[in-house]
């Protein structure tokens, strides 16, 4: 199982409710903690289930700061505990191997005044000593002074306070992969602050049940605090899905595209229907090629991202990360516009930048489209693709066979004629081209792209 930690500092806009839904996507964590929403909990809740999870519980920010949420999938089982501005308590029961061990989401005060505070709720939460428990989240201080660079030192005491909860309640850090830090501030070298404010915490009856465990701190886009995932059994296999091939709208971003359509073009022989084949088959190509590309790209993104926040934080690194992360944005918007598509479905247009959304929609109507078994007419059920086809065969052309005989002629007696001469050979007549050209531009680009696969968009565009 994987549970995300995350203070996402705010999801009030649109852009970064989209990157947290593509986090969330790209890991398929099945728990996720967040810290700082900053929204009220009945708006937390319609994000929550945007992006997938339709079980969870929030907690609305005081003000324009604060704010938690939990969310689950159906892959385990999870009854809430206990919950307040500062925690989510839960019990989890893995429907795999039926262990019972809980999770604690946690969020530390962020002034160092009420910092106590957040170490007596730890201390509090600790009334299950034989089960096995994890907490992570912001916990807002560090452990040791190793854990921060830049600004002023970090009193000795704070860090003792935080070690102090941590040992009352026989909890101890999970480590980690990745950069060292979670949080930045300042964007020049004179001014800027890293430390370990966000970790994973367990007492030895978890680090017992999961073994092969892993904590990775994983690169981003947004905000000042990386995303933590924790993984309980490192190691999953990955599916690989073929596509049917179609023009994606996203191929437009790409500068290659235009001159790659010309290009096809110009090669291309034959009549119109001929030269389409032909350009498709060579985006066929070039799509592969891009596809590829296209993720090695984002890897070498967050590759070359993890190196720049390994070095010394001079202005020259500072900038080249700033650099980094637009660029990874740039992909990303990318691939929020390929699952628009996929989905058929219009909301980016409308501000709601929501890639897991798309995803979902176009993954539930595949699924709804598939066709996994038909009955034929004697009762029988039928699941081979070639009985399939003869079933549906038998039936629609059964089914389009005309059984009247006879003439119609005395029902028409009883409809009166409006359609005219004049009216009736403007019908029959042929289209010109600029009547289907109309057509053409009055089609949703996005939509249905045909046998071909490429579709309004191509046609309109080029």
């Amino acid at each position: 199982m994987k549970l995300m930690s995350w203070n996402v500092r705010g999801l009030n806009k649109p852009r970064t409710v989209g990157r947290l839904r593509q986090k969330l996507r790209e890991e398929n964590p099945g728990l996720f903690f967040l810290t700082e929403t900053k929204v009220k909990d009945s708006k937390m809740a319609g994000i929550r289930r945007k992006c997938g999870f339709f079980n969870g519980i929030d907690v609305s920010a005081v003000g324009r700061s604060g704010g938690l949420s939990m969310g689950w999938k159906n892959c385990c089982k999870v009854s809430l505990r206990s919950y307040s501005v500062r925690h989510i308590d839960v019990l989890i029961e893995d429907d795999s191997e039926g262990n019972q061990w809980r999770c604690t989401g946690f969020y530390g005060h962020p002034e160092e005044q009420h910092r106590g505070e957040s170490w007596d709720l730890l201390r509090s939460l600790d009334d299950m000593p034989d089960t096995p428990w994890l907490v992570l989240g912001d916990f807002n201080e560090i452990v040791l002074s190793s854990e921060k660079q830049g600004g002023r030192d970090r009193p000795v005491r704070q860090m003792e306070g935080f070690s102090a909860a941590l040992s009352d309640c026989g909890l101890d850090d999970l480590g980690f992969t990745g950069q060292w830090f979670t949080w930045e501030k300042g964007k020049f070298s004179n001014t800027n602050i890293r430390e370990r404010l966000d970790r994973g915490v367990a007492n030895g009856a978890w680090w017992e049940l999961f073994p092969d465990y892993k904590v990775a701190h994983l690169q981003h886009s947004f905000s000042d605090h990386c995303p933590v995932l924790v993984n309980t059994s490192f190691g999953s296999s990955t599916h690989v899905r073929t596509w049917q091939f179609r023009f994606e709208a996203a191929w437009l971003l790409e500068d290659s595209c235009e001159p790659e359509v010309k290009k096809l073009w110009l090669s291309s022989s034959g009549d119109f229907l001929d030269r389409l084949l032909q350009v498709k088959q060579g985006f066929d190509r070039w799509f592969k090629d891009l596809r590829r590309k296209k993720t090695s790209t984002l890897t070498a993104l967050k590759k070359k991202l993890e190196k720049l926040n390994e070095q010394i934080p001079s202005d020259e690194v500072l900038g080249e990360i700033v650099d980094t992360k637009l660029s990874m944005n740039l992909e990303m918007d990318k691939e929020e516009l390929f699952w628009e598509q996929r989905a058929r479905s219009n909301w980016l247009k409308h501000g709601d930048r929501n890639t897991s959304f798309f995803h979902r929609c176009a993954s539930q109507r595949r699924r709804k489209s598939k066709v996994k078994f038909l009955e034929s007419e004697n009762g029988e059920v039928c699941s081979g693709e070639a009985e399939m086809l003869t079933v549906a065969t038998n039936y629609f052309g059964s089914l389009f066979t005309s059984s009247v005989t006879g003439s119609c002629s005395r029902i028409l007696e009883g409809v009166n004629s409006c359609i005219s001469e004049t009216m009736n050979l403007s019908l029959r007549r042929e289209f010109t081209s600029e009547e289907i050209w109309d057509v053409v531009k009055s089609m949703n680009p996005l939509k249905a792209a045909g046998e071909d696969g490429l579709g309004a968009l191509f046609i309109q565009r080029f």
